[in-house]
């Protein structure tokens, strides 16, 4: 038989299932960013193709060959970041309805949620630290040249026009 729940037993649920909305919301807005700079780099990647594959000089070849290699570790970073955010996105989604729907039972389905956060925080730590090490290694592929901060490269400009 299923029991009869008053109006303030489903409010209260509520409020304690809607806690965890918060942490979705997070989660999707991370999952917006990290999207969005792994659409940037498959953007350069696919443009460093093109000018590899259109014929150039062996300096710029090989620089464009070893920023593609930084490139390919930044996707898989950026990828695995989307998979565990992603994951951790519908393990809230389950944890959200379990909350609302265990609340009913009181205390004996307390070990299952708290289980569930903690794989929830697992997942979201691992996204998180996913694209931490995609930050890294784009920051450190962005360091300007020492040839442009020291303005020799207009020397090298110079010498190949001779």
């Amino acid at each position: 038989m299923i029991p009869i729940l008053s109006i303030e037993d489903i409010s209260a649920a509520i409020q304690v299932a809607i806690a965890p909305i918060f942490l979705l919301v997070g989660t999707g807005s991370l999952l917006n960013v990290v999207t969005a700079r792994l659409g940037r780099v498959i953007d350069r990647a696919r443009k460093l193709e093109e000018l590899i594959e259109g014929g150039e000089s062996a300096d710029k070849e090989r620089r464009h060959l070893q920023e593609l290699k930084v490139l390919d570790r930044r996707m898989r970073l950026g990828n695995r970041a989307v998979l565990f955010c992603s994951l951790s996105a519908v393990l809230i989604c389950i944890l959200v309805g379990l909350v609302f729907v265990l609340g009913f039972f009181g205390e004996t389905a307390g070990i299952l949620i708290a289980v569930l956060f903690v794989i929830v925080m697992a997942a979201l730590a691992t996204g998180l630290i996913s694209f931490l090490m995609e930050v890294s290694i784009a920051t450190n592929l962005l360091r300007v040249r020492h040839e442009f901060l020291t303005g020799r490269y207009k020397e090298n400009k110079t010498a190949q026009a001779d």
